[in-house]
């Protein structure tokens, strides 16, 4: 079995995808949080926290009632899925749960924090320049784009087939 490496937890995955079917809804329309957890096979009560991250991220509105569920807190084109990643867990990049500033290594080491500061970069790179817009209208900028094409080539040399 491939180690992934970077891990994408269940809980960012199920917070952007949420997400996104809040940004695909119509402008101001309010999403049941039942209607997203049965559409993405998600539990309900780990959803509803998700959805209590976002909240006091100050990303999504709650709205109470018989047509209660959620909404966007503002425009899909300024919501971020860093905005969504750092909402429901934090920094991007944590070494050890400790934060890149408060990291020392000697010796040979000693570069190795400038490597985690470049993952930290490449992983902003991507996260920051993707909007909900961007996930719901299926069109990513081109840089990020290139990305993905690029995984997909080095993929396909490799004999692996990938989704896209």
């Amino acid at each position: 079995m491939d180690n992934p490496g970077v891990r994408i937890s269940a809980k960012v995955d199920y917070a952007v995808r949420a997400m996104a079917e809040l940004a695909a809804a119509p402008v101001g329309g309010v999403v049941r949080a039942e209607d997203v957890a049965t559409a993405h096979e998600v539990p309900l009560a780990f959803l509803l926290t998700i959805f209590s991250d976002l909240k006091t991220a100050n990303l999504v509105r709650g709205h109470r009632g018989r047509a209660g569920g959620y909404s966007l807190a503002r425009p899909s084109a300024e919501i971020t899925v860093a905005d969504v990643v750092r909402a429901v867990e934090g920094p991007l990049v944590r070494v050890r749960d400790v934060g890149l500033r408060d990291l020392r290594y000697t010796g040979p080491a000693t570069a190795l924090v400038d490597v985690w500061m470049a993952v930290r970069t490449s992983l902003r790179t991507v996260l920051e320049n993707v909007t909900l817009a961007d996930l719901v209208a299926g069109h990513l900028p081109g840089e990020i784009s290139a990305m993905a094409a690029e995984y997909r080539a080095e993929e396909r040399k490799r004999g692996r087939e990938t989704p896209g």
